[in-house]
């Protein structure tokens, strides 16, 4: 008998990579306006260097194991109570405007100080666009007072409150949210599944995981034992981990619990 549902935040209720690609485009067409350059050839550019600088650093570890993206670096603080966090708070701000400067650059513009203005305006730009998946609230509307629900999210504490605080709807529906930066490991970790299962003082037959990612979300409750729905909105071809239950669309969940309780 299934009594609480997980749900993973990013690309699963909100849409993550939706919110990174309008800011990306708002900031490039900033660089578009000074130099007559391909906006979307900018943001390819700028993306190839944010991923090669971000595996340089030495945080690169860490930031797998708690799961954040080169893309979160490149707007988030980090001002989170951890050593490894105080690091990557120290390396952002020229991880960013050396991302954009290189990025430039790759175009045959050499330009530091417009590189600098863009990797200010980037994280004002992603701020101003949070965007929720429109059968998020539905969905968790028809759950709510039904089962109990948990929200278990990768990232840094301060990046992943921030993304609640511009999306504040989404909070009251959750009993508990769990992030891997204040927990101390991430998905597909079996520590921190077994940490929001303590917290709910349930067992692992009595909980639903839903996420979009099959190599954190699906793989670490599959590593508990727990039962779990992989929303594939984007009909991603699947891998060796395989998910009890795969969706298209958050709705898909109701047919699932329905057959669950029999």
């Amino acid at each position: 008998m299934i009594k609480a549902v997980f749900f993973d935040l990013d690309d699963t209720l909100l849409w993550d990579q939706k919110s990174v690609k309008e800011a990306f485009v708002a900031t490039c067409e900033a660089a578009r306006e000074k130099y007559d350059i391909n906006a979307g050839e900018l943001e390819e550019a700028v993306r190839k260097e944010a991923r090669q600088l971000y595996s340089s650093y030495d945080t690169y570890a860490f930031t797998q194991m708690i799961g954040i993206n080169p893309f979160e670096g490149l707007w988030g603080d980090f001002n989170d109570d951890h050593d490894e966090f105080r690091k990557m708070a120290e390396i952002v701000p020229a991880y960013r405007n050396e991302a954009w400067t290189k990025g430039l650059k790759a175009l045959g513009i050499d330009d530091p100080e417009l590189g600098l203005e863009l990797a200010e305006r980037f994280p004002a730009e992603r701020r101003k666009k949070p965007f929720i998946y429109e059968e998020s609230f539905q969905v968790l509307d028809e759950l709510k007072g039904k089962y109990k629900l948990l929200l278990l999210t990768n990232g840094s504490p301060q990046l992943q409150n921030t993304k609640l605080e511009i999306t504040p709807e989404l909070v009251p529906y959750f009993d508990h949210i769990v992030i891997s930066g204040a927990f101390g490991r991430g998905k597909p970790d079996a520590s921190i599944f077994e940490h929001a299962l303590k917290m709910m003082e349930l067992d692992k037959d009595e909980v639903l995981m839903v996420g979009d990612n099959l190599m954190t979300d699906i793989l670490g409750a599959t590593r508990v034992g727990i039962k779990s729905v992989w929303i594939n909105r984007e009909d991603k071809k699947r891998n060796e981990v395989l998910p009890t239950y795969e969706i298209k669309h958050l709705e898909e969940i109701f047919p699932i619990l329905e057959k669950l309780e029999d």
